[in-house]
């Protein structure tokens, strides 16, 4: 006969009931002892009449319960995460299973399964490093094996983590204050690019993003443009000193490289307060971003089979809107501070490139490296005297101007050769003269008007970094 091994709770029960029926004690006692009715102690008494002490061993011992998930699906997770989506956030992990492999787990269980085979998540906490370390620590000193040994050491040094940004409280309004930031990870591919982010602080949505090589003010205009097509024209945008945000010094080799000025004139035309601070966690908002968008974006263009910035900048397209309607909170269109959405002709005048040139005595400008010449609305080119002072403006779309004298001019390229020859070609025809559309003068290209604010800079008044 097999030896009957009941739990603490069973043989307390086991003993009441036992003694009950051997002595033929009193069943309301019996029931204030184990804190059940009478009916209860009389279906005990049967149950141990019957199967003896068998009978109080529960029914569901040594059995799974309906909810457990097979182990097949544990394993193919596991395999998953070490394959597929190795490096993603538990909760991002959980998310992309369910989207992408159809398997519905929650990242508790994920984290429970990971943590069994020594797996963290990137954004563990402090107290379940500790604890992994720990028990890393304990097998190291168990182990006999050199390749086990340095299993246990390559694991304990991924596990250093840097301290997060401190909170602060969220600004009121919509559109009151815009920090904005450059990412540079390896975001796909081998070679680091850049990730331009603006990103609401009352909200936490994201109102533009862009990819480049570098960080540039391109790609710092791209996403003013986002914003500014998208809801309007924001009270103050929040930057760092790096890059286009830094302080040139006064002997700058060029205007169009002093990109501070650019940007600034840029946000000065639009009415925007352009804060600078060389601290991060002046701007934790931005910073807190960039690190959830480097545990989940790279994810997402891996499997999206990303490789250029082309596709990147596309794929963000839909992607923003996602991540916004999954983190960002709810807008509130009451509580908003954004201004009038301006029209794109504004738009494309004041993100500009103004920069200063001479004319040379080929009655031309030189302009990166190529030949311009200044030519009317009616496609009559005009030729100015050498030394005169010409303002280039290269607008937001590409096209360029330039302005002599507060009269705008188109700029077209003179080419190095002539495409056909007059004398020895039989399909030479000569060209016709063309039109071109020069806007009407404004505000932003008047050259006065941007030399007087270039000349109120503190930078070029103190010629240093500051």
């Amino acid at each position: 006969m097999r030896e009957v091994v009941l739990r603490m709770k069973e043989q307390y029960k086991y003993e009441i009931i036992k003694k009950l029926v051997d002595t033929n004690g009193n069943k309301k006692n019996a029931a204030l002892k184990l804190h059940c009715t009478i009916r209860t102690v009389n279906r005990l008494i049967l149950l141990y009449q019957n199967e003896g002490k068998e009978g109080f061993i529960h029914k569901n011992r040594n059995r799974k319960p309906s909810t457990t998930i097979p182990e097949d699906t544990r394993r193919k997770v596991i395999d998953l995460y070490r394959t597929k989506y190795h490096d993603a956030n538990f909760t991002h992990f959980s998310e992309l299973l369910l989207k992408n492999e159809n398997i519905s787990v929650s990242d508790s269980t994920i984290k429970k399964w990971l943590f069994d085979e020594g797996i963290l998540s990137p954004k563990a906490r402090k107290k379940t490093i500790k604890k992994m370390k720990s028990i890393l620590s304990e097998h190291k000193k168990r182990s006999n094996s050199k390749k086990e040994l340095v299993k246990i050491e390559e694991k304990l040094e991924r596990l250093d983590r840097s301290d997060a940004h401190p909170r602060r409280p969220r600004c009121a309004y919509f559109g009151e204050l815009i920090q904005m930031d450059a990412s540079p990870h390896l975001w796909f591919g081998d070679t680091i690019s850049h990730l331009h982010l603006a990103i609401d602080d009352a909200t936490g949505m994201i109102v533009g993003a862009y990819f480049d090589r570098q960080e540039t003010l391109n790609a710092y205009y791209q996403i003013t443009y986002q914003i500014l097509t998208a809801y309007g024209i924001p009270a103050k945008f929040f930057t760092d000193r790096r890059t286009v945000f830094e302080y040139k010094r006064k002997n700058a080799s060029s205007d169009e490289e002093d990109t501070f000025t650019q940007f600034s004139y840029a946000c000065h035309q639009l009415g925007i307060e352009l804060e600078c601070s060389s601290v991060p966690q002046a701007k934790g908002r931005v910073e807190r971003l960039n690190q959830t968008l480097q545990s989940r974006l790279p994810i997402e263009l891996r499997l999206a089979g990303i490789s250029t910035i082309e596709e990147a900048n596309e794929f963000l397209n839909s992607y923003i809107k996602e991540f916004n309607d999954m983190f960002s909170l709810p807008l509130n269109n009451t509580k908003t501070v954004f201004e009038k959405q301006p029209e794109n002709t504004k738009i494309n005048q004041i993100l500009a490139v103004l920069s200063t040139r001479k004319i040379d005595n080929g009655h031309c400008i030189r302009y990166k490296n190529k030949y311009y010449i200044p030519v009317t609305k009616n496609g009559i080119r005009t030729y100015l005297k050498k030394g005169t002072t010409a303002m280039v403006i290269e607008s937001f779309e590409g096209s360029l101007y330039v302005n002599i004298l507060d009269q705008l001019f188109v700029m077209v390229k003179i080419p190095e050769h002539e495409e056909l020859s007059k004398t020895f070609d039989v399909q030479y025809e000569k060209p016709k003269q063309r039109k071109y559309y020069i806007p009407p003068m404004s505000h932003p290209w008047k050259h006065a008007s941007y030399l007087n604010y270039v000349a109120k800079q503190k930078h070029r008044m103190n010629g240093a970094n500051v």
